[in-house]
């Protein structure tokens, strides 16, 4: 049996620092998240800057929320230069299929290989050129109907893709889990998708990545639930999910996780 509780023990006895390229909207709940963890999380996307910090990072984030050219290019040298580091990094190709230029910067990020891909269904398809049914940076397609592409995005990438939702699929392209941790209040708060990313990452760090991925995405929706127990409406919830990201113990995890191998 797993020991879950494991890849947050360990993130936090390495409190590990994560360069997060995210958008307007997350950067703050994406930092506060990351403190409560246990992580150190930096936000800068220039440029002039982003390659160079990467080098350092533990991990690096990037997520295509709120695109600029200048953003872009930001991206593309992070991303180069984690790969030329050795420093894993994740991907969230927000409403990937909404537009020509989120579109174009997914593939070149994609062909850039993440060692994660974390998206919803809509998003996964459309990386994979399919048809969908997202709205916006919501998603209108099941995680069922990306399972199959999903492995085989994964496979390309020699990485790990998890498509979230209400049931969480995880896969290297060959094995996988399903997770079944989280509450329907998680997404009434803006930013907690986006900011899942930065946990993912924080996981990752010294960690195989496909387990570290389930444990990461197991604790976040813990906290959601454990959030819940205390409030029923989503202000309140915004900041006790906070709460429980800080509170939230290895062994919790550990008895607590649904994590399933698929």
């Amino acid at each position: 049996m797993t020991d879950w509780g494991q890849y947050l023990s360990h993130m936090r006895q390495t409190a590990p620092l994560i360069q997060n390229i995210t958008n307007y909207v997350a950067m703050n709940v994406m930092a506060n998240a990351l403190l409560a963890s246990g992580a150190s999380p930096a936000m800068l996307h220039a440029e002039e800057e982003a390659g160079e910090f990467a080098a350092i990072a533990s991990a690096l984030t990037i997520n295509i929320g709120t695109l600029s050219t200048d953003w872009v290019r930001g991206m593309i040298v992070a991303a180069e230069s984690a790969n030329d580091n050795g420093t894993p990094w994740v991907l969230d190709p927000v409403a990937a299929g909404a537009t020509a230029f989120r579109r174009e910067t997914a593939a070149s990020l994609v062909a850039l290989k993440p060692s994660v891909i974390r998206g919803n269904a809509s998003e996964i398809l459309a990386l994979c050129g399919e048809m969908t049914k997202g709205k916006g940076a919501d998603s209108s397609d099941s995680v069922t109907a990306a399972e199959e592409g999903a492995r085989a995005l994964a496979s390309s990438i020699d990485g790990i893709v998890a498509v979230t939702g209400p049931e969480d699929f995880i896969t290297d392209g060959t094995r996988a889990y399903r997770v079944n941790n989280g509450h329907p209040m998680m997404p009434l708060v803006t930013a907690l998708g986006c900011t899942l990313n930065g946990v993912i990452a924080s996981f990752i760090v010294g960690k195989p990545h496909l387990e570290a991925t389930a444990a990461a995405i197991a604790y976040y929706g813990l906290a959601g639930e454990v959030a819940a127990e205390s409030t029923s409406a989503p202000g309140s919830f915004a900041t006790a999910f906070i709460d429980a990201l800080y509170t939230i113990t290895p062994d919790q995890l550990s008895s607590a996780a649904r994590i399933q191998e698929s």
